[in-house]
């Protein structure tokens, strides 16, 4: 089956990968392999896959520092590829040096707040369609009648695969204008100059990318599908099994009208279980709509930590 295109519309169509760089590669690997990622080292590196997926949805490289967002790669078609290059210049966007993280071909800008993104020909990660809906888990009583399944029948949560970074920006409208007008992004949902999300115009979930309003750069979180409600709930408890105590949810959103939850991670970001998404198709002109701030955040669940939206990239940069 072919990739859908947009006619006539030169943009990226997935977010590729992310990088970023950690104090301790080895504190890492056993959060991300906790929380159900096929983790791959090589040197002094780690590759985060889903089972059963080939694609490389993000890497993490040692630095002895603080946890740092070091880059993004943005996917796009072989045949936009030097169409956007050309628009880019025609708008005044500076090509930067490569990311000295990188091991791959492509070219490099940077977003207004300076993070670093790379545009690289690769096929098409983000969804064609809306996924799979998925019940409650249930299994059959001995005389054939639905009923709840038992907890020694559970099996490890594992996630599918990677539907959205929300990133922080010192500018929500300004990050909008840019992601649009130089990548082809479109937007979906925003609140104010709060938060605001993205989708790829070659169909994507209801967001690729988030924009949080905070004093500078960073990663909030990186959000992750799994095959029910149930599996939510499930990573929620598989999480606090391993010790993780610190998340939200579970809970539903408004925007994107996911179920969730977010684990913190040991350097204060989070990592989400997310299920059933709303999805943006490639004949699709979703009506984009500014919302209410109680409107933003979520429908039903717990409180949120006063922390949550907290940017300790920029935190640990001025305290150094």
């Amino acid at each position: 089956m072919t990739d859908p295109k947009r006619s006539g519309v030169t943009a990226i169509h997935s977010l590729d990968r992310f990088v970023f760089s950690v104090p301790d590669l080895g504190v890492a690997k056993t959060y991300f392999t906790d929380f159900g990622l096929d983790v791959r080292q090589i040197g002094n590196r780690l590759d985060l896959y889903t089972f059963g997926h080939p694609h490389r949805w993000g890497s993490i490289y040692e630095s002895g520092k603080p946890k740092q967002l070091e880059y993004l790669a943005l996917g796009v078609y072989a045949e936009d590829y030097e169409p956007l290059r050309r628009h880019l210049e025609k708008m005044g966007v500076k090509a930067v040096d490569p990311h000295p993280l990188v091991d791959e071909q492509g070219f490099w800008l940077r977003d207004p707040d300076g993070i670093t993104l790379q545009i690289v020909v690769a096929e098409k990660s983000s969804p064609n369609e809306k996924g799979e809906a998925f019940g409650p888990l249930n299994m059959k009583n001995p005389i054939g009648i639905d009923i709840g399944i038992n907890r020694r029948a559970m099996q490890p949560v594992k996630p599918v695969r990677l539907t959205h970074a929300l990133l922080f920006c010192s500018d929500v409208p300004r990050s909008l204008k840019f992601y649009k007008e130089a990548l082809g992004m479109r937007l979906s949902d925003q609140s104010g100059e709060g938060i605001a999300f993205m989708h790829g115009v070659h169909s994507s979930d209801h967001h690729l990318l988030a924009f949080a309003k905070s004093d500078g750069p960073g990663l909030h979180h990186t959000s992750w599908v799994v095959r029910g409600i149930d599996e939510v709930g499930l990573g929620m408890e598989q999480m606090l099994n391993k010790g993780y105590r610190y998340g939200w949810g579970v809970g539903r959103h408004v925007l994107g009208s996911n179920y969730f939850y977010y684990q913190r991670d040991p350097w204060g970001s989070f990592t989400e279980y997310s299920y059933d998404i709303d999805f943006v198709g490639v004949d699709t002109d979703w009506p984009a709509q500014d919302h209410p701030p109680e409107d933003s955040f979520y429908l039903w669940g717990p409180t949120a930590p006063e922390d949550f939206v907290t940017n300790h990239e920029t935190a640990t940069r001025k305290a150094g």
